[in-house]
């Protein structure tokens, strides 16, 4: 299959890479250092996430999320291969597998705006990069991949929805054109298959609240560092 690309204006696109500073990953654009997105509502987690941690201990852990990233990078490239018509450079077992699984669901996409591309937006002083921007049944949407050990219920993947929003925003900001839905694709090692289709007002209120909340506390954060 062969994917339409959209031509867009990319003078006003950030060219620097995202770098980690201390805790959290930033964006230098124009001088000014954003914080990224997933930086922003891993926050919202650490608790939850602290948890998990003592409860299969932290060589566990640490090994697992290791896998789950690699997994998922390796599932990512091969969708990105797959949609610029290059050879798929990856040969494990697991992400190809991954891969056939969600392909149907990624032959929905059409004319193309945006692919792992680095976003910004000075409003909400939030940057990160994107799977991609295009048409998903018609609509223009903000389109996640997401890779999992098994499958998710909607209330554990809200910081999913949050993410794609501020894509959304960041790209509505920069480019003056409105997306109004966003979409997860969501393959499990279980072999289950989802997609979620959710309107990105819905989820405005609590990114606004998220961001403001992150900002208190690395305010508080920095204070702290430098008296």
């Amino acid at each position: 299959m062969k994917f339409n690309f959209i031509d867009i204006d990319k003078s006003v696109l950030p060219t620097a890479k995202g770098r980690r500073k201390g805790k959290y990953r930033f964006y230098e654009v124009n001088g000014t250092n954003y914080p990224s997105v997933t930086s922003v509502l891993g926050v919202r987690k650490k608790v939850e996430l602290q948890q998990w941690r003592d409860r299969i201990g932290e060589n566990v852990a640490n090994w697992e999320m290791g896998r789950a990233a690699r997994r998922g990078t390796a599932t990512h490239n091969l969708i990105e291969n797959y949609i610029k018509g290059e050879p798929l450079t990856e040969k494990s077992v697991l992400p190809l597998g991954l891969f056939k699984l969600m392909k149907p669901y990624v032959d929905k996409i059409e004319n193309i705006h945006c692919l792992e591309t680095v976003l910004y937006s000075s409003k909400y002083k939030l940057a990160g990069q994107v799977d991609c921007i295009a048409e998903y049944d018609g609509e223009l949407s903000v389109i996640d991949f997401k890779t999992a050990n098994k499958e998710r219920k909607v209330e554990w993947i809200e910081n999913y929805f949050l993410q794609c929003t501020a894509y959304g925003l960041m790209y509505e900001e920069l480019f003056n054109k409105p997306i109004e839905k966003i979409v997860l694709i969501i393959g499990g090692e279980d072999g289950s298959m989802a997609t979620y289709i959710r309107d990105k007002v819905d989820y405005i209120p609590k990114l606004e609240e998220v961001v403001g909340d992150f900002y208190k506390m690395f305010n508080l954060e920095y204070n702290e560092q430098v008296s």
